[in-house]
């Protein structure tokens, strides 16, 4: 009962529309069909209804049980399924089918592989590549334990974009991560950042951070080269998840938002609805990136 009278009252701000019109139902029957696993639905994406009614899907790979439990990820957990190894052939068959000109990919972690899933991970995305050939690829990565090699196996398939969430600042990584590292996601984004690959990272509001804290996280991100910036509502899955401390106001994420983009941030995506693979087709990918860290790049 205690839990219960903490709970705070959903702002009108945080209604959304589920989908209703024939791409929404033609992307679902897709995943459907071809036995693929979105973070759409495991993660209950705000967005869903938006992003199918526009023929758009977050595929996740490695199957739907992570070996993390994470405190705010709806995702399930345990002990997970061997690897499909068709898999990576679906995704890229469908992301034809659908005719993406975008697509965002990402998996739950695998830390009983031997390589944590790395070797899946680039797998899926030469596939894409080899099937689909004008497509841009986002691809939002686990930490893979921190093992350069693992990291550099991806990086080397050479995405447009590599994402990893921060998902929230350095004092609460502890308490919303279970086996996540604050210094150890920004050496992963370190790694992406000195490739020629765009980095970007996700960021969670409403666990009790502070401004002060999520400028220190925004200047950490942007002194390892990352560029591209996500920022979002966290909303309690259920329960048994960690409590929202507050709902941020529209006008605080605009303010974060602009305050990114003066800091050197080339992009940046910052509303309460707003999830780490939201309108990803709109980041600028136009000019080509120089390796270096990303303060001082010029906003398209």
């Amino acid at each position: 009962m205690e839990a219960a009278k903490e709970r705070i009252r959903k702002p009108d701000w945080l209604k959304v529309h589920l989908g209703n019109n024939q791409q929404f139902s033609t992307t679902g029957n897709l995943v459907a069909s071809q036995h693929l696993h979105t973070i759409c639905r495991s993660g209950r994406c705000p967005n869903l209804g938006e992003c199918w009614n526009r023929g758009i899907a977050t595929f996740m790979i490695g199957g739907d049980i992570c070996t993390r439990s994470c405190k705010f990820c709806n995702t399930k957990t345990g002990k997970p399924l061997p690897l499909d190894a068709e898999e990576p052939l679906r995704i890229a068959q469908s992301i034809k089918q659908l005719g993406l000109k975008h697509a965002v990919i990402t998996s739950v972690d695998r830390d009983d592989l031997p390589d944590a899933g790395a070797g899946h991970w680039a797998e899926t995305i030469r596939q894409i590549k080899k099937h689909n050939p004008q497509t841009t690829l986002e691809a939002l990565i686990p930490d893979f334990g921190g093992d350069r090699i693992r990291i550099a196996e991806v990086v080397a398939t050479a995405p447009e974009i590599i994402s990893h969430n921060m998902e929230t600042v350095r004092r609460l990584t502890p308490l919303v991560r279970s086996a996540a590292r604050y210094e150890r996601s920004l050496a992963v984004l370190k790694q992406v950042g000195e490739s020629k690959v765009f980095a970007k990272t996700g960021l969670m509001l409403g666990l009790g951070e502070t401004e002060s804290e999520v400028l220190e996280l925004m200047a950490d991100v942007l002194s390892v080269g990352c560029c591209f910036l996500s920022i979002g509502q966290y909303l309690q899955p259920s329960l048994k998840h960690l409590p929202v401390k507050e709902y941020v106001h529209p006008e605080t994420f605009e303010k974060y938002r602009e305050k990114a983009l003066s800091l050197g941030f080339r992009h940046v995506e910052s509303a309460p609805l707003v999830r780490s693979s939201y309108r990803s087709a709109e980041y600028p990918l136009g000019e080509a990136k120089d390796a270096s860290p990303s303060k001082g790049f010029t906003l398209l």
